[in-house]
């Protein structure tokens, strides 16, 4: 079920809320070796699967940065705006990666509104998103992202 919120009003309305959880997503080692790709970076606990079977997470594991990535598709369905002209994603104040993510586990994000403040011509809000593994008791990611929309 899609959360809207809707305006300003809409926005202030969830702040301490919890919106949900998305879906399990599997970590593929195809979607971690694109994101060496893209980035450069291709150390051996990503992408060398021999070498990392020794190494000391058992295998190859998902780059922090790419479970960050994740975030926008992980949450996809479960909130939207309306009634804005336009958002746009103002920064994160807040990153932390307390569990590798194993190639081949599954992760899901849960996503919490943290603030909602008043900015020129619109609203600034911070969302907490936690990205779960499965079978874990930490998470693999807990993010503060900023967000603006403007009226």
């Amino acid at each position: 079920m899609t959360i809207t919120l809707e305006g300003i009003d809409g926005v202030r309305a969830q702040v301490g809320q919890h919106l949900g959880y998305g879906d399990w997503v599997q970590v593929t080692q195809e979607r971690v070796n694109t994101f060496a790709d893209a980035t450069g970076d291709h150390q051996w606990i990503h992408v060398d699967v021999e070498k990392a079977k020794d190494g000391p997470f058992g295998g190859t594991i998902a780059h922090g940065y790419l479970t960050l990535s994740m975030i926008a598709d992980l949450s996809r369905g479960l909130f939207e705006f309306q009634g804005f002209r336009m958002g746009v994603n103002y920064g994160l104040e807040k990153v932390r990666f307390p569990a590798p993510v194993p190639v081949g586990s599954r992760i899901r994000v849960g996503v919490g509104v943290l603030s909602a403040d008043d900015i020129a011509g619109g609203i600034q809000t911070v969302f907490e998103f936690t990205i779960e593994l499965e079978g874990s008791t930490k998470p693999a990611c807990v993010a503060h992202m900023v967000m603006r929309h403007m009226v």
